[in-house]
């Protein structure tokens, strides 16, 4: 048997279907972009000195804008501002709204009642709705768009893990590390949490899409991005000004819709590979 055919039978079957390839694929590749768009695109991105509202051709891919920059190097370098902030947001929206709600869920009493009301207090309100009235109240820009963002992003983990944590703390290992002498809290931090990280690594893995389209969408309607920043969303917004030149607005969208579904790939692929029903399914099938 060769080396490849080894590690292939190593590879769970969850990650071995069409979608999760190319999932992998696609988010692979904006990073490697992210990180390495100064070396590949070809122009400056916030030069202003093309001729304005060129077709995409041979030599600008994208076309150019109407004020005379390349789009391709401008999504190319709306990668490295565009991605690593929802990377940022989601893995902060995980932290806090995470630790709420595992300490929700474990302690219970008037800990649990404060952080659900304040949980039940965000979702009273529509998520875009509240995520432009944080934003306009803070001022536009885009480190007030990712505080607007994660004011409405944390509440979908405190729910989640409170829901996980109260289902595990009655567990017969959990009782038997209490017995022994465990800590209220080195019983969370040793017995618990690690139990309860799969389901909130794969909302997160889903969460990342719709993080990148509330981002783009607050730069969209002028309260993230300002210009001449590379954002994808505000491109997109400037893409409107010129609906007649489509290319403007349709490349940095086609962008935001590969990641888009590139996490979403990943997080179902990652649903199905953490849940043994699934999983087993996946490799009945595949047999």
């Amino acid at each position: 048997m060769s080396r490849l055919s080894r590690r292939r039978r190593r590879l769970p079957e969850a990650w071995r279907r069409p979608l999760a390839v190319v999932g992998g694929v696609i988010a692979l590749t904006w990073l490697i972009v992210a990180v390495a768009a100064p070396l590949l695109a070809p122009y400056d991105p916030l030069a202003q000195e093309l001729p304005r509202l060129a077709p995409p051709g041979p030599d600008h891919w994208f076309g150019t804008d109407q004020l005379g920059r390349d789009i391709f190097s401008r999504v190319l370098y709306g990668a490295r501002v565009s991605i690593p902030l929802t990377l940022l947001l989601v893995v902060l929206s995980v932290l806090i709204g995470g630790l709420l709600g595992a300490c929700a869920g474990y302690f219970g009493r008037w800990v649990d009642e404060t952080v659900m009301r304040f949980a039940d207090l965000v979702f009273a309100f529509p998520t875009v709705i509240l995520a432009m009235v944080v934003a306009a109240a803070l001022g536009a820009s885009l480190t007030n768009a990712v505080l607007a963002v994660l004011v409405v992003a944390w509440p979908s983990y405190a729910r989640v893990t409170r829901g996980l944590v109260m289902g595990m703390r009655e567990r017969e290992f959990v009782l038997s590390g209490r017995l022994l002498g465990f800590s209220a809290w080195r019983s969370l931090r040793l017995d618990v949490l690690p139990n309860v990280t799969g389901p909130i690594l794969v909302l997160a893995t889903l969460d990342i899409g719709t993080a990148l389209l509330l981002l783009s969408g607050l730069s969209f309607l002028g309260l993230g991005a300002k210009p001449p920043s590379p954002e994808w969303g505000a491109m997109v917004s400037s893409g409107v000004e010129v609906f007649d030149s489509w290319w403007v607005a349709t490349f940095p969208g086609l962008a935001i819709l590969t990641v888009v579904l590139a996490f979403n790939f990943l997080g179902d692929t990652l649903r199905d590979a953490l849940d043994p029903r699934t999983a087993r399914a996946i490799k009945v099938r595949a047999l």
